[in-house]
């Protein structure tokens, strides 16, 4: 009866999931850029990860509540946040070359 059901949730849980990565870059990256750009911890090359691996784990028990999205949202979710933590050291680096 309901059988057009099926692909409209399909793609409300993409179009959440591209969110939910997207945001998690972006906010990852504007933090670093902001509030990290003078700690050198985030310099490390094991920051991304570390930041990336813990975002995934915390999103973990969210999307165990979501009906429409799953593990998959999560671990995209930590991979947006790495990358966006790993291009925001990139940002930080070149901001801070003598003469830029």
């Amino acid at each position: 009866m309901f059988d057009f059901l099926g692909p409209i949730v399909w793609m409300v849980g993409m179009v959440a999931t591209v969110a939910v990565t997207a945001v998690g870059f972006l906010q990852a990256r504007k933090f670093v850029r902001k509030r990290l750009a003078y700690g050198d911890a985030v310099q490390n090359g094991a920051a991304p990860v570390l930041a990336g691996f813990g975002a995934a784990l915390l999103a973990m028990p969210v999307v165990a509540l979501l009906p429409v999205v799953g593990a998959g949202t999560a671990i995209l979710f930590g991979v947006g946040v790495g990358a966006g933590v790993a291009v925001g050291v990139k940002d930080v680096r070149l901001r801070r070359l003598p003469g830029a």
